[in-house]
C-alpha cells in the first residue's frame, strides 16, 4: 500500500471516485465529459454561445445549501460555475446573453479588446456598439451594456490572443460576481490544438489539461439577495472556498455526478509520470474570480508557470522567461498558466526489485481498519493486506494534496478539512487496468 493522508472520510470518498458514474444530466452541445479534466463548451470556428443569467442552488460537503446566480447554457438547466467557453485563436466569439434574473445582468471579457454590443438576432443585425460604461445620474452602474430583466443583449470580439482568460458580469459586479455570474474562456492557438500558446514549448497532453476556477461565498450576502434584503459589504466575510463550484471533498467527484447536479466539474488531477511513452506534461489553467489572492500550493512537484493573465512569459527578445514554482499566488482577477508532469526517479517496472522490505502486519500502522504504512516508493506495487482492511487505491497509484496554503480557505464554514482543496492522482506508468 502507497502512504496515504487525512480522515476516514476523504479516504472513503477517494475510494469511491473510481466506482462513481461519470455522467450526470445530458450535457450541453458541444460538451465532451470525462472523468476529469476540462470540459470545454465549443462551436464552429466562429461560435455563437447562447447563454442565459439565472438562479438556483448549490450544496456545500457540510450540508449547507446556498442560493446562487449563474451562467448557463440556453437552453439547459442551471449550473454554476457558468460553461467553459473554448475558442480558437482569430475565431469571432458571438455571445448571446438572456436575462432570467430581476435585475440587469452583463458579461464583460477581460483581456478581450474591440468588444462589441448590441440587440436583435446577431445573425441579421451583428453587434456594432463599442462597450462603454453605463452611468445613472452620474453613478457607474456597468461596465457594459446590460440585459434588462426578460430581455437579451449580444457581445461579439476577435480572440486575438491565444490563453486562458474568464468572463464575468460587469454590472453591479461587487454584488453579481459574488452571487456566481461568471465562467471560464480558452483561446487555443491557430493550428495547435495541444499547445497552450503558439511556441511549441507549451506543448501538452490533451488528455490531462485542467482548469481550476477559484472564488470564494459569503453566505450572509446570498441569503440577503435571496430575501430582497440589504447587505452591508463592510461585513464581507467568505466561509466557503471553491474550485470549480465546489469545496473538498466534493472537488473530487467526476465530471458530471449525479451527486451534484448543479455543480458538473471536477478538480481532480489525474495524469501519469512522464516516460519515453508519456512525454508530455500536464496543463493546468488557474483562473481567479475573487477578490481575495489565493497562495495555491501542489504538493508533489514543481510547476512551470508559463503564462500570466493570458500573456506567455518572454522578454523583449522572446527569451524564455518561465520559471518552476512551488507554491502559486494568484491575485484577485487573474489567470495563471503552469505546466506539471510527475517524475518516476526510481524507474517503476513490475520487475523492479523492491528496496525495502514490506513489514509484517503487525509493524504497519492501522487506524479504522486502514492501513497508512507507505511499503514502497514504487507506484504500482500492492499486497495483501490482512482480512478486514480496506484499500483506498485501485492499483498501487499514489494521490498528493492541492490545497490553498491560506488555512481559512482549507475549511467548510470554517470547519477545517475542506474548502480550497483537491487531489493529484498519479497512475503507475501506462496506467491502472480497467476496472471490472
Amino acid at each position: 500500500m502507497g502512504r496515504r493522508f487525512g480522515a476516514r472520510r476523504v479516504a472513503a470518498f477517494v475510494a469511491a471516485l473510481a466506482l462513481l458514474v461519470p455522467f450526470g444530466a445530458p450535457p450541453a452541445a458541444g460538451v465532451e465529459p470525462t472523468e476529469s479534466g476540462i470540459v470545454c463548451t465549443s462551436g464552429d470556428a466562429n461560435p455563437t454561445f447562447h447563454l442565459v443569467a439565472g438562479a438556483g442552488n448549490i450544496g456545500t460537503p457540510d450540508g449547507n445549501t446556498i442560493r446562487m446566480w449563474s451562467y448557463a447554457a440556453d437552453p439547459g438547466a442551471f449550473q454554476f460555475p457558468g460553461p467553459t467557453l473554448c475558442v480558437v485563436e482569430d475565431a469571432v466569439v458571438t455571445v448571446v446573453l438572456r436575462n432570467e434574473l430581476d435585475e440587469p445582468v452583463s458579461i464583460v471579457f477581460p483581456g478581450q479588446a474591440g468588444v462589441l454590443a448590441g440587440t436583435g438576432d446577431p445573425d441579421v443585425t451583428p453587434p456594432t456598439d463599442p462597450v462603454a460604461p453605463q452611468f445613472d445620474g452620474g453613478n457607474l452602474v456597468s461596465l457594459v451594456q446590460s440585459a434588462a430583466p426578460g430581455a437579451t443583449v449580444n457581445y461579439r470580439f476577435v480572440a486575438s490572443s491565444p490563453g486562458t482568460y474568464l468572463y464575468e458580469s460587469g454590472t453591479n459586479p461587487a454584488k453579481q460576481v459574488q452571487m456566481g455570474l461568471y465562467g471560464g474562456l480558452v483561446v487555443r492557438p491557430a493550428g495547435q490544438p495541444s499547445q497552450a500558446y503558439a511556441e511549441a514549448d507549451t506543448a501538452f497532453n490533451p488528455s490531462t489539461e485542467y482548469l481550476l476556477l477559484m472564488s470564494e461565498v459569503d453566505p450572509a450576502l446570498h441569503q440577503a439577495v435571496e430575501r430582497g434584503l440589504p447587505y452591508d459589504p463592510s461585513t464581507y466575510h467568505p466561509r466557503y472556498w471553491m474550485l470549480n463550484g465546489r469545496s473538498f471533498p466534493d472537488t473530487l467527484a467526476p465530471n458530471g455526478s449525479p451527486l451534484l447536479p448543479t455543480q458538473p466539474y471536477s478538480s481532480l488531477i489525474h495524469m501519469e509520470p512522464r516516460t519515453d511513452a508519456n512525454p508530455l506534461p500536464a496543463l493546468v489553467r488557474y483562473v481567479n474570480v475573487g477578490t481575495r489572492s489565493h497562495p495555491f500550493h501542489p504538493h508533489g512537484n514543481h510547476g512551470r508557470i508559463i503564462a500570466r493573465d493570458g500573456r506567455l512569459l518572454r522578454g523583449p527578445s522572446t527569451q524564455d522567461l518561465s520559471y518552476e514554482k512551488f507554491l502559486v499566488n494568484i491575485g484577485g482577477g487573474q489567470t495563471w498558466d503552469a505546466l506539471y508532469d510527475w517524475r518516476d526517479t526510481e524507474l517503476w517496472t513490475p520487475s523492479h526489485p523492491i528496496p525495502v522490505d514490506l513489514p509484517q502486519p503487525q509493524d504497519a500502522a492501522y487506524k479504522d481498519d486502514v492501513t497508512w504504512y507507505a511499503g514502497s516508493p514504487y507506484l504500482g506495487y500492492t499486497d495483501d493486506l490482512p482480512v478486514g482492511v480496506t484499500s483506498f487505491n485501485e492499483c498501487g497509484e499514489y494521490y498528493h494534496m492541492w490545497h490553498s496554503h491560506a488555512l481559512n480557505e482549507a475549511a467548510n464554514y470554517e470547519a477545517a478539512g475542506g474548502g480550497m482543496m483537491t487531489l493529484q492522482r498519479i497512475d503507475p506508468p501506462g496506467g491502472c487496468p480497467p476496472a471490472p
